[in-house]
């Protein structure tokens, strides 16, 4: 069971000012690296409101095909009735309407949402439906928790500056020669908080908390000296327990 409306309101997470002084450093990036930061930033600056006139109507198609494909690699024996249906709120989504909840953060955490459903199915379906550890009765809804989870990557990341200047935000940008590096931290910062959440014998209103503590664990891991690639994370290997 998944907590009210008010559950989401004014969630996105915030994160704090301070900066590693480590990670304060100049470094440049290969012809691959900046290419592929260009690309996540041109992602992360797709928007999405219904409500907008100007809003380009080929977004808006490949948004219904996204939550098209998210339901079917989620609910593969159960039709959709449409995309506004009551049905959404079976994904964790709060209401009817899906786009009420992501479109603070953008298509990205659409796109985010999508990948691990494909990408890791095992996973996603463990943490859709609560299959690990003692659950609360009030369980965080599993969608709206993972928009939050690409808003704090966003930020922590520092993807929405000119560079970075945080080391885990610095050495994030080295490992982007591997094009799907974002989408796959994604996973695996959603596992974390899942850990977490088990750990700490959460409820939703400790949702603040419990990302708090995965951006601090994912800072660490992301600090790590022999970190070279996504795969090298410790925590990667939670997507295959």
């Amino acid at each position: 069971m998944v907590g009210p409306r008010s559950w989401f309101s004014g969630l996105f997470y915030r994160s704090s000012n301070k900066r590693q002084s480590s990670g304060e450093k100049d470094f440049t990036l290969t012809f691959v690296q900046e290419q592929r930061l260009l690309k996540l930033k041109e992602r992360l600056n797709v928007p999405f409101d219904e409500t907008r006139p100007d809003h380009q109507v080929y977004i808006f198609y490949l948004i219904q095909e996204a939550l098209r494909a998210l339901w079917h690699a989620s609910f593969p024996e159960t039709e959709i009735t449409g995309l506004i249906s009551e049905q959404w709120k079976d994904m964790g989504w709060q209401g009817p309407n899906p786009s009420t909840d992501f479109r603070g953060c953008g298509f990205v955490s659409l796109e985010n949402l999508l990948f691990y459903a494909r990408t890791y199915p095992a996973s996603f379906q463990r943490l859709l439906f609560k299959q690990d550890g003692m659950r609360a009765t009030w369980e965080y809804p599993f969608a709206v928790a993972g928009v939050n989870v690409s808003f704090m990557l966003i930020q922590m990341l520092e993807l929405q500056s000119e560079r970075p200047k945080s080391l885990p935000g610095i050495n994030f940008i080295k490992i982007l020669s591997d094009e799907e590096a974002f989408d796959v931290l994604y996973c695996i910062a959603f596992e974390m908080v899942d850990a977490q959440w088990l750990a700490m014998r959460a409820s939703y209103m400790q949702f603040k908390e419990v990302l708090e503590a995965t951006k601090i664990q994912l800072e660490r891991e992301l600090s790590l000296e022999d970190i070279h690639r996504i795969q090298d994370l410790p925590a990667y290997n939670l997507l295959y327990k």
